[in-house]
């Protein structure tokens, strides 16, 4: 999804009528007590995530309390009402009405370092969080307070949780060009660029927002040394994953959900070794994919596609991490060893370095093992 207004206009076939189906009843069933607590100490890591997707309401409850003007409420019980949405309208204006809590370098660092915390709780020992500073300095937030604000919240976040954040700057597709060259000169100047960006995307909706016309600004960000994780083929069809490769360069896939209907571009993408930053119950929430029963997770393994498992908006979707590695679980039947190959799946995807992948393969390894022999 993308931190602007069209986080919820992509929901381009169908609105949503209420909060995704609880994820206790999505996986509950085919998913052993013993398997979630499994899951629930794997080390993971997360690739695709979003920054203001990622504020729970406990988090919300204190921005709130610092903008007593706003119309969220302050009270984390309140909250879950707030967030129950009757129709696609009420998702954008509750949406919209977070983004505005957010209004100074205080509280991005607040919403950055919360994140972090929540990640940690997970066991995340790396996750790339995809931020979308074009809605941030729009709104006033002073580009260089903005940066520091992230960087000390992530300095903070590996000092305390032992939690790596690297940064996915995110061009909100919908605001077009505008939007593409603020963004990319964010990611490119030096004077600006913050110390942990390592990835360049493409968000927001798919339909009436053709990749190519971002080909430039990714032309510029890749030269820049940032690597492509463009979303595409999530609400579209596969044509728009193939843009995605041709024009923007891209080295990992967001969702590309679309991706099993074209045979020659799965065994594109197996050949390549080019990841799909999966998430399973953002897509059912989004009305992307019908029903778990039908996502197309199986044919992407089957294919022998590189597959990564990510939580997306988590808060919003009524879901995190530990609950995507459960519905892949379920999907895949996997076991303790499956979803540890799962967990470096994302690690070997990442664009940690060489020996900050190998150090969290490892404590998987000692982690399932351990817990094999326990």
């Amino acid at each position: 999804m993308t931190e602007h207004i069209a986080h919820g206009e992509r929901r381009e076939h169908s609105a949503p009528t209420g909060r995704p189906e609880n994820p206790e009843h999505l996986v509950a069933p085919g998913v052993p007590r013993d398997l979630r607590a499994f899951i629930a100490g794997l080390p993971k890591a997360e690739l695709h995530v979003h920054h203001v997707g990622s504020a729970s309401p406990r988090i919300v409850a204190e921005l709130a309390a610092r903008h007593p003007d706003s119309a969220v409420p302050s009270d984390p019980e309140a909250l879950v009402d707030y967030f129950t949405f009757t129709d696609f309208a009420h998702f954008i204006q509750v949406y919209l009405s977070v983004v505005d809590l957010i209004r100074t370098p205080e509280d991005v660092r607040l919403l950055t370092y919360e994140v972090a915390r929540e990640l940690a709780r997970q066991q995340v020992r790396y996750a790339e969080l995809t931020l979308t500073p074009f809605s941030s300095t729009r709104r006033g937030i002073d580009e260089h307070g903005f940066m520091e604000a992230i960087e000390d919240a992530r300095k903070a976040a590996e000092a305390e949780f032992g939690t790596v954040l690297r940064w996915c700057f995110d061009i909100p597709g919908e605001a077009g060009l505008e939007a593409a060259e603020e963004t990319t000169r964010l990611a490119t100047d030096d004077r600006v660029r913050p110390e942990g960006l390592v990835s360049f995307g493409l968000g927001g909706p798919e339909i009436g927002v053709p990749r190519p016309q971002f080909k430039p600004y990714f032309d510029r960000a890749i030269a820049a040394g940032l690597r492509s994780v463009p979303h595409a083929g999530e609400t579209t069809g596969p044509e728009t994953v193939w843009d995605a490769l041709t024009h923007l360069r891209a080295e990992r896939i967001g969702h590309g959900t679309s991706s099993a209907q074209d045979p020659k571009l799965l065994a594109h993408l197996a050949e390549h070794r080019v990841p799909l930053e999966v998430c399973p119950t953002s897509n059912i929430a989004t009305r992307a994919v019908r029903s778990l029963d039908e996502h197309p997770i199986r044919e992407f393994v089957r294919a022998g596609v590189l597959v990564t498992v990510n939580s997306d908006d988590p808060p919003m979707f009524g879901t995190d991490l530990n609950n995507e590695y459960a519905v892949a679980a379920r999907l895949l039947d996997l076991d303790e060893r499956g979803l540890a190959d799962l967990a470096k799946n994302a690690v070997r995807a990442s664009f940690l370095d060489a020996p900050g992948q190998a150090r969290i393969a490892d404590e998987i390894d000692a982690y399932t093992t351990a817990w094999l022999t326990r």
